[in-house]
């Protein structure tokens, strides 16, 4: 039989009805709002009736620090949940949206690969149920009101030169960046210098992922700031009285997406900010859902543990409550032999010495969430077929010395079946003593909590604050916004800010340029290296591989 690649088999897939995945899940049909017949959104009521419903276990999965060989976190997270299906235990995947950036940028698909997806791959890859777009327009909104609050009159003294809201587009285009609007005479608005994040990046992103219920998306939107007056007093979405309008657009985004995975696995899907420019997490609602109605809520962190995970346990955990049972953390032999300087061509041959300069990283990740975060975790080697037995050997061995099993996870060709020998480490290590910590206390600066998030989690030497970051970090505290988390804008190739730093780097230091508050998410962003919140394409992107025929059949998706 000759390879097939994941669209393929997602289209050789017979999905079951979505309300059947809702009955599977336990969902009532009072609460489902079908979008076609494999597709629904969740309404919010259904967390209010089940209040009194005790939590299942939260298993977040995570992963090494990305490279060009793969490592396949969101694949193992849904193999992971089909294969605790197999054994008997009711799971419910919790998953982030794809950006359509990645889509047609570098990645291609994001729903998982080969047996081990969320379906239709197609949908959830595209356009979905709407509600990036839904995002898109309450941003733009928004920036639209400033300026033309600003056209009008300017009553509340907006100073045009420190308007720090941007328009979005959920889209790769670095021609976005820096742009200047408002030419053209005075009927067209004031010309000023602006620019586009992807919509991902968007605080309203951030926004409707940590929202508990429509209201309390209301006041996070009425504290947005959108900038500052000419006497340096911040300005916000409330006294533009934005909140509402805002809130209508994205009412039906706030409801979770019910869809399956290929083994008919229920799996709600939804919200998609960016792990190395945003906090990198799907909704509370829906991860609340999923574990009101499971007994294990497999979800993931974006990127490698040392930004999704981070930012999962400081940032979503502290705001939402949540206390993680365990920790799975991704790698693969060949990504950790890239770790150590082995070229992409050569990664299929055995080479224990570049796999021992590579498992750094690895052992890094390991080491920061039981040591760091006191939390019970397994690494999960995907498997491929050229790594050795030696290979494999010697990560259990390293991972053995921290006190941590490894379990192969063969579910990109097996599905749920390939996945259960980590589903049984997962539930033995849930039963095991939880100390729960995070890295920093709501207490100290700001300075201090990306002091702390660079040496403990990135192991960095020092910090250095470099043009006015250090001022504006000084003047946000003298605002009353101390006492918020960080979220840390940073590479995802490195521990470090430098994407060339692999392994586990020793002897650097973090460069922090801006640091910004976003007041309706409640954290604050500070951004490291040379991180843009507007990425750009390749130099061959996804979208030249991406076609859709006369019958409306899509392929290129991977």
């Amino acid at each position: 039989m000759g390879y097939k690649s994941d669209i393929q088999i997602a289209q050789e897939t017979e999905l079951e009805h979505i309300s059947k995945i809702a009955e599977k899940a336990g969902i009532d049909d009072k609460y489902v709002e079908q979008y076609g017949k494999v597709k629904a959104k969740i309404d919010l009521s259904l967390l209010k009736d089940m209040k009194n419903v005790p939590d299942g276990k939260l298993i977040l999965v995570t992963a090494i620090n990305p490279t060009a060989a793969g490592e396949g976190k969101t694949t193992t997270t849904i193999g992971l949940a089909d294969g605790l299906r197999h054994i008997g235990k009711n799971s419910i995947v919790a998953m982030r949206e794809p950006s359509l950036g990645p889509v047609f940028g570098v990645k291609g698909g994001a729903t998982g690969g080969g047996y081990a997806q969320v379906a239709p791959m197609e949908d959830i890859n595209l356009h979905f149920t709407g509600d990036f777009h839904a995002i898109g327009a309450a941003n733009n909104l928004l920036a639209a009101m400033v300026d033309n609050h600003i056209y009008h009159g300017n009553s509340l003294g907006i100073d045009p030169k420190r308007v720090t809201w941007k328009r979005c587009v959920d889209m790769n285009d670095r021609q976005l960046r820096f742009v200047i609007d408002g030419l053209g005479g005075r009927f067209n608005g004031n010309p000023r210098e602006d620019g586009y994040d992807i919509t991902v990046a968007s605080e309203i992103m951030a926004v409707l992922c940590l929202a508990s219920d429509i209201e309390d998306l209301k006041k996070r939107l009425a504290h947005i700031i959108i900038g500052y007056t000419f006497n340096g007093e911040p300005v916000t979405a409330g006294q533009l009285k934005a909140q509402g309008a805002m809130a209508a657009l994205l009412k039906d985004a706030l409801k979770p997406n019910l869809v399956q995975t290929l083994e008919h696995t229920p799996a709600l899907v939804h919200g998609g900010p960016f792990a190395n420019i945003a906090h990198g997490c799907n909704s509370v609602v829906a991860t609340r859902m999923a574990m009101k109605l499971g007994d294990y809520c497999i979800t993931e962190a974006g990127f490698g543990a040392d930004l999704g995970a981070e930012k999962f346990l400081d940032i979503k955990c502290r705001i939402a409550g949540l206390t993680p049972d365990a920790v799975v953390i991704v790698a693969t032999v060949r990504a950790l032999k890239l770790h150590g300087g082995v070229s992409k061509d050569d990664l299929g041959t055995e080479n224990l010495e570049a796999l021992e300069l590579g498992l750094p990283n690895l052992l890094q990740h390991v080491e920061n969430i039981t040591q760091v975060y006191k939390l019970p975790a397994v690494v999960a080697i995907n498997r491929f077929p050229t790594d050795t037995e030696a290979e494999l050997e010697l990560v259990r061995k390293k991972c053995q010395e921290l006190g941590v099993n490894v379990a192969l996870s063969e579910v990109w060709g097996k599905g749920g079946e390939g996945g259960i020998e980590l589903a049984e480490e997962v539930i033995r290590i849930c039963e095991e003593p939880n100390h729960f910590t995070m890295c920093y206390p709501d207490a100290v600066s700001i300075v201090e909590k990306i002091k702390s998030v660079a040496k403990k989690i990135y192991h960095a030497d020092s910090v250095e604050f470099v043009g006015n970051a250090k001022a504006e970090a000084d003047n946000l505290e003298k605002l009353g916004f101390g006492r918020l988390p960080v979220c840390l804008a940073k590479t995802q190739y490195s521990f470090s800010d430098d994407p060339k730093k692999l392994g586990a780097p020793k002897g650097f230091k973090i460069t922090v340029r801006h640091i910004k508050v976003s007041a309706g998410a409640g954290f604050i962003v500070a951004l490291t290296g040379d991180v843009m919140t507007m990425p750009g394409l390749p130099k061959r992107p996804a979208a030249e591989r991406i076609d859709v025929d006369a019958s409306g059949k899509i392929s290129g998706l991977f």
